[in-house]
């Protein structure tokens, strides 16, 4: 390396800087959607988690196609859990 540093300083990763007209185009991680859903249905909930993080993670990356696919993806999966969660209550109280 060309870069002179101290001994036993460790290198610092490269600072990632997005643009004003980068951050427009983050797509939406739905987290406050995906906690509920997580509540109301764990199963569903869980897996909408995970791809509301990979979102979340391509946004950072300023990988927009990947991010906007786990969006959709966690949307969907978040009206499904809270949908499935809130029948199940609704016959728990109507039949149990």
């Amino acid at each position: 390396e060309d870069t002179w540093r101290e001994p036993g300083a460790e290198a610092q990763p490269p600072v990632i800087t997005q643009t004003k007209e980068e951050l427009l185009f983050y797509a939406p991680d739905y987290l406050c959607l995906t906690l509920v859903a997580v509540i109301l249905f764990p199963p569903l909930g869980i897996t909408a988690l995970v791809f509301s993080v990979k979102t979340r993670q391509a946004n950072k990356k300023s990988q927009w196609e990947e991010a906007y696919i786990n969006s959709g993806r966690t949307g969907w999966l978040d009206v499904f859990a809270i949908l499935i969660g809130l029948g199940i209550i609704y016959f728990l109280v109507l039949f149990v």
